[in-house]
């Protein structure tokens, strides 16, 4: 990979390894954010050498993600991998594939035409109009949950008790997976997401230097076991529900590969668990932080739209994706050459100054901040998102009236990841209203 090496392009080590590594992401408010900031303000789009890593361009600023994002020919997905690993990482994976960084054949791997393709297979079920569809259901579930929450009299862990058990349960709903399942699942998402946290990472992966690839590879595997008997049937029966949408999707009147049914599953299953619960959790504690800003909603809830979008971008749970020039190009004066690496970093891109003002930083539902990164942009924009803000909305709209005050009980926690991730444990005390 050839890179610019001058003194201005480069990024001091310190910033870079507190903006790349999974473990800066522990303790995002004084490691990571700050790093971002000091880049937006004297290196929106520097190089990132870090020994272990290939060298990286650090995108910070919301229009140069928004550039990058919508020239897929320019910037691609599939040249390199689009999730952030070390090189050993790597070239673990690539001893499996034969060479190829593309261990699972899902869209975030993909470039047109083939993403079009692809993509363009369950694109109606995720329109506006259907998923409303979905409302009665996922508010009965809402209801329910929060029901289960009060019941803890008075304290909980929000994330554990609560907060991955919800969208888990959506999203298992829609697929039409049975109940019994959900520690399977809950067990494969979190293996999935949680390849650099020793905490989650399966017992049998040693701690060697390509351990997140050996996880990530073996979570994979789980995934396709569990949901290759669930595709045969739902071919010989099927139904109405998503997972029957994904088995018999066909491409000129031929049914899709199974690889590829594994793959929608696998990112249906991980990202529409994971970031919404992310999410969630982490509005909760924002709102913690800021108790004005919860009484400003449960005094008026037609903020709580306002809520969804702030808790979007506050939290930031998508921390980054990758993409590769496909040729020299040029971006905020940099002269980016063939090959080149790019980690679009969300999170900065949410905070960033220029677009949400100097108070980028508070969690303020009384703003409108208009277009944020939470969703990313482009042909690679986020396809669940319209489940995503109904979820969060209905949960809102239920938990918040029931709520006299929550406070923390703890300490947070938060899972070692640079990719898709949040608090693992947020201990609470709460009052009922």
């Amino acid at each position: 990979m050839t890179v610019t090496t001058s003194t201005e392009a480069l990024i001091p080590d310190e910033i870079a390894r507190a903006a790349v590594l999974p473990e800066s992401y522990m303790d995002e408010k004084n490691v990571t954010y700050p790093a971002f900031k000091w880049l937006r303000e004297n290196n929106p789009l520097g190089i990132a050498k870090i020994d272990g890593f290939d060298p990286l361009y650090l995108v910070t600023k919301l229009d140069d993600l928004i550039t990058i994002e919508r020239q897929p020919e320019v910037f691609a997905n599939g040249l390199k991998n689009p999730i952030l690993n070390s090189q050993a990482d790597d070239a673990f994976i690539r001893g499996l594939t034969g060479g190829s960084i593309r261990s699972i054949d899902v869209t975030p791997f993909m470039d047109p035409p083939e993403h079009t393709a692809i993509r363009r297979l369950i694109n109606p079920w995720f329109r506006p109009g259907n998923v409303k569809r979905f409302s009665d259901q996922v508010r009965v579930l809402a209801r329910r949950e929060v029901d289960r929450l009060l019941d803890f009299d008075g304290e909980c862990d929000f994330a554990k008790d609560f907060g991955l058990l919800y969208p888990l349960r959506v999203i298992m709903t829609l697929f039409g997976l049975p109940p019994e399942d959900e520690p399977v699942v809950m067990k494969l998402t979190q293996e999935f997401f949680g390849t650099n946290d020793p905490e989650e990472q399966r017992e049998e992966i040693q701690l060697t230097p390509d351990a997140a690839g050996r996880a990530w590879t073996a979570a994979i595997a789980s995934f396709n076991e569990y949901f290759h008997q669930h595709t045969l049937d739902r071919r010989a029966n099927p139904t109405e529900d998503l997972l029957s949408v994904v088995a018999n999707s066909r491409i000129d009147g031929e049914l899709i590969e199974e690889r590829y049914c594994n793959g929608q599953y696998i990112a249906i299953a991980t990202a529409g668990h994971d970031t919404t619960s992310a999410t969630l959790v982490g509005s909760i504690l924002a709102m913690i932080e800021n108790p004005d800003q919860l009484r400003l909603v449960q005094r008026d809830m037609s903020l709580v739209d306002r809520l969804v979008e702030e808790s979007i971008r506050y939290v930031s749970p998508v921390k980054h994706f990758m993409r590769s020039a496909t040729q020299d190009a040029e971006v905020r004066g940099r002269q980016i050459k063939e090959g080149d690496r790019f980690m679009l970093c969300f999170p900065s891109g949410n905070r960033d100054e220029e677009k949400f003002g100097p108070n980028s930083h508070d969690f303020d539902v009384t703003v409108d901040r208009g277009k944020h990164a939470g969703f990313g942009f482009g042909p690679h924009q986020c396809q669940g998102m319209m489940i995503a803000r109904l979820e969060m909305r209905i949960l809102f709209e239920e938990l918040l009236p029931r709520l006299k005050s929550i406070e923390l009980n703890g300490t947070p926690r938060y899972t070692q990841t640079n990719f898709v991730g949040g608090l693992k444990s947020l201990p609470v005390r709460f009052e009922k209203a």
